[in-house]
């Protein structure tokens, strides 16, 4: 596997990660009973993944001068 491969991986499971969180927050605000630090905490997780993610959407799309 070349650089580029190993960084596709990464954000496949970054970004599946980032689902999965976003799943668990909707479902816990759904549920109406859900613990703010719990939610903020996972929001905050979100968050740094996202920013991980557009890193590495970044370090693959080479910046193009037009």
């Amino acid at each position: 596997m070349d650089s580029d491969e190993v960084l596709r991986v990464e954000l496949a499971v970054l970004r599946a990660e980032h689902r999965d969180l976003d799943d668990a927050v909707r479902a816990l605000q759904d549920r109406g009973t859900a613990d703010m630090l719990t939610l903020q905490r996972l929001k905050r997780r979100k968050l740094a993944l996202k920013d991980r993610i557009a890193a590495l959407e970044d370090r693959l799309t080479p910046d193009i001068i037009a």
